[in-house]
């Protein structure tokens, strides 16, 4: 018998490691490992027990289970872990999902090389050195219509293609696993999870393109997966999967991690070539592409992790295979981090060509709060927010794109009807007028101007022409910024302008925030048939702005209120009304 304790960063954030050292205090019987994040991350901690091909599989354990969980290892009794018992409800998470990048994860255990290869790792690596061209593996990837999974969706054939038809004896393929999406923890979980998929799919990418030298560029702030993937590389080298004259044959790599400081402009490949340089992360001009001139002007590819995930399944399984997955312009799975307003939020990976309301109403089962689903932010600040009356638009990079979102890293945050959309868009200048590098001035002024008006509007300050404005600037942008950061920055605030107008102007004309979400457009009142003068929204009142005698009505100074929302939230009668 075997226990697997989950331990991505969210499952050791909810507790797993306590849960862990709680069980090898038991001294129990059956063995007890680790691996990463299986994806159902609202319900971590998460324990698996196997015996033999059974799975019995725990969810939101403490260290106080550690008793009931070594009880029943060693009695098999289940009624003492009937209570951690995941149920079948949530089982249907997973079981709806069509895994190919994530296969492994929350498997194996991914600070072993064995267990990867046990699951079949390292063989389609081996297949594409030992038996097949680069040409032919090139071929065999344009078969399968992978396209880059980083969020512009280019044929990821195309790209390895013309690196490799570059002159030059030393090229380099360079992993972006720069995920800087609010939201997005796909490419985190897969190297916490599985750092052997990602080193493999480079590998095998740097054989079909002729480069000698790999790179992973990853944002410091994943220094778990830092620490995992460098073990990998370890290991791997350990067993001449890395280095010279790889499984006999005239290839060889050798393989390196760059940490980068977390600019969200690195995201763009020719910013995160500059910072592999040792310089600030600014884009390029292009052309020259990074295929003929990149990292240290070398013919370079540039691949994000989920891109490099699905490769070494192609290889093994055949283009055909990968591409008889989705729609006629979009192959293969996606993965998407959904967050927000939903049931079950984590880790989903789906066929291309399901609905938006197949990922939030089927996987997550639908909105958390049970209130009226509004909208879904598709690809971050890059992205846009999509409606409820879209929510059967396909998955697809095409259909996507129709709505006036993208498709983007994978990101996915889901809204409820509580959310105020001038807000979100507000959220997302803000992050990324901060972001900006600040080389063209379109991007480094236009956003700040944008946000500058988005915060008037959400504070009761805005006035006649400002919709318009905002438009203009968006498209001014959109035109004059050097890279696609710059130019996709505008897609929040367009597409909330175009199906959620009615809030933009209830905040300009009527100074009201629908969502009732803008603490400066909200008042405060207590309904006097309702309050019984419990005392109680008064006394957490930070700022003494409610006054009334025991059991007598109370009374909300508007002068002193601070919008703080605290009265709204204790009462217990429902007297407080927020307008």
């Amino acid at each position: 018998m075997r226990i697997v304790i989950g331990q991505g960063s969210c499952g050791i954030a909810a507790g797993a490691e306590k849960v862990r050292k709680a069980l090898l205090e038991r001294k129990i019987s059956a063995e007890v490992s680790i691996t990463g994040c299986i994806g159902m991350c609202y319900l971590e901690p998460i324990v698996d027990i196997y015996d033999g091909d059974s799975l019995t599989r725990l969810v939101k354990v403490s260290e106080n289970d550690a008793d009931a969980i070594a009880g029943f290892v060693e009695s098999g009794d289940k009624s003492l872990i009937e209570k951690l018992t995941v149920s079948d409800e949530d089982s249907e998470f997973l079981e709806n999902q069509t895994r190919i990048a994530l296969r492994n994860c929350g498997i194996i255990n991914p600070d072993e090389v064995d267990a990867y290869i046990s699951a079949g790792g390292y063989t389609a690596l081996k297949k594409a050195v030992s038996e097949m061209t680069p040409e032919e593996v090139i071929d065999v990837i344009k078969t399968s219509g992978l396209a880059g999974r980083g969020g512009a969706g280019f044929p990821t054939w195309f790209k390895w293609n013309a690196a490799r038809q570059s002159e030059g004896d030393e090229k380099y393929l360079i992993c972006n696993a720069d995920e800087g999406d609010p939201g997005a923890f796909m490419d985190r979980a897969v190297i916490e999870s599985d750092p052997h998929n990602l080193i493999e799919g480079m590998l095998i990418g740097a054989y079909a393109i002729g480069a000698k030298h790999a790179v992973v560029y990853v944002r410091a702030e994943y220094p778990l997966a830092i620490k995992r993937l460098k073990r990998a590389i370890e290991q791997a080298t350990e067993k001449g999967i890395i280095g010279e004259n790889i499984f006999g044959t005239d290839f060889s790599c050798d393989f390196y991690i760059k940490a980068g400081a977390g600019a969200f402009v690195c995201g763009e490949e020719t910013a995160l070539i500059e910072s592999l340089e040792g310089h600030r992360g600014m884009p390029r001009l292009k052309p020259p592409f990074p295929a003929q001139s990149g990292f240290w002007h070398k013919p370079s590819n540039i691949n994000n992790v989920e891109t490099f995930a699905n490769v070494a399944w192609i290889i093994n399984n055949g283009g055909e295979a990968f591409a008889a997955m989705g729609t006629e312009g979009s192959k293969g799975t996606k993965v998407f981090a959904v967050t927000g307003k939903v049931k079950r939020s984590g880790l989903v990976e789906i066929p291309m060509g399901k609905t938006l309301r197949d990922v939030i109403y089927g996987i997550c089962g639908g909105m958390k709060t049970d209130r009226p689903f509004k909208a879904v932010q598709m690809g971050g600040p890059s992205g846009g927010c999509i409606p409820e009356k879209l929510i059967d638009t396909v998955i697809d990079y095409k259909a996507l794109g129709a709505t006036g979102a993208i498709m983007g890293s994978g990101g996915m945050v889901v809204m409820d009807d509580s959310t105020c959309m001038v807000g979100m868009a507000k959220f997302f200048l803000d992050f990324t007028a901060k972001e900006s590098c600040g080389k063209c001035i379109h991007c480094r002024i236009g956003t700040k101007r944008m946000l500058e008006i988005l915060e008037r509007i959400c504070s009761g300050k805005g006035k006649e022409g400002d919709i318009g404005l905002l438009e203009e600037l968006c498209y001014a942008i959109k035109d004059g910024a050097l890279c696609g950061l710059g130019q996709t920055a505008p897609n929040p605030v367009l597409t909330t302008i175009k199906y959620f107008r009615d809030e933009y102007e209830a905040h300009i004309n009527d100074k009201k925030c629908p969502a009732g979400e803008c603490s400066e457009l909200i008042e405060y009142r207590i309904d006097k048939e309702k309050c019984v003068g419990c005392t109680l929204c008064a006394r957490n009142c930070p700022v003494d702005a409610i006054s009334g005698a025991v059991k007598s009505p109370h009374e909300i100074d508007s002068a002193k209120c601070i919008k703080c929302g605290k009265c709204y939230t204790v009462c217990r009668f429902g007297a407080v009304v927020k307008e």
